[in-house]
């Protein structure tokens, strides 16, 4: 049972699509955890509190993609800097749909923003993955 319990998640880890699924999975939840906790423990305005959110789901899923998802070649501050450049620009243009999506739901199309915030996340994992092996970390 062991043995094949260690060969299923050897195959699942490397697929490399699996990988990106279960650590973008990570960054969803850190970035909806740090939602709901701004906007239910502070009531902070649904703007800001995703802005924020979506900011530190960037920092947590570039060193999960870098490391784990992509196995970025990158081995110091020079070789590392443009890379998250590249990777802080394509998401900040998905940051721009997430935080426009919720407000078009929650304030446009009243919709809860908590459901707004849930749905527009498929939508951003699946953008986020094709900017992140076309653009980020391409292999030279």
């Amino acid at each position: 049972m062991f043995a094949w319990i260690r060969k299923m998640f050897f195959k699942c880890y490397n697929n490399h699509v699996l990988r990106y699924i279960f650590f973008g999975g990570l960054a969803t939840l850190v970035n909806l955890s740090v939602y709901y906790f701004l906007r239910l423990v502070f009531h902070m305005n649904i703007n800001v509190a995703n802005t924020i959110s979506v900011a530190t789901a960037i920092v947590f899923a570039y060193f999960t993609n870098s490391r784990f998802v992509f196995e970025s070649k990158a081995q110091n501050f020079r070789e590392r800097f443009p890379e998250f450049v590249k990777f802080v620009s394509a998401r900040l243009s998905t940051m721009v749909i997430e935080v426009g999506g919720v407000w078009l739901m929650a304030d446009v199309l009243h919709i809860n923003d908590y459901i707004g915030k849930l749905v527009i996340q498929f939508i951003v994992l699946a953008l986020n993955y094709v900017f992140s092996k076309l653009l980020v970390f391409t292999r030279k």
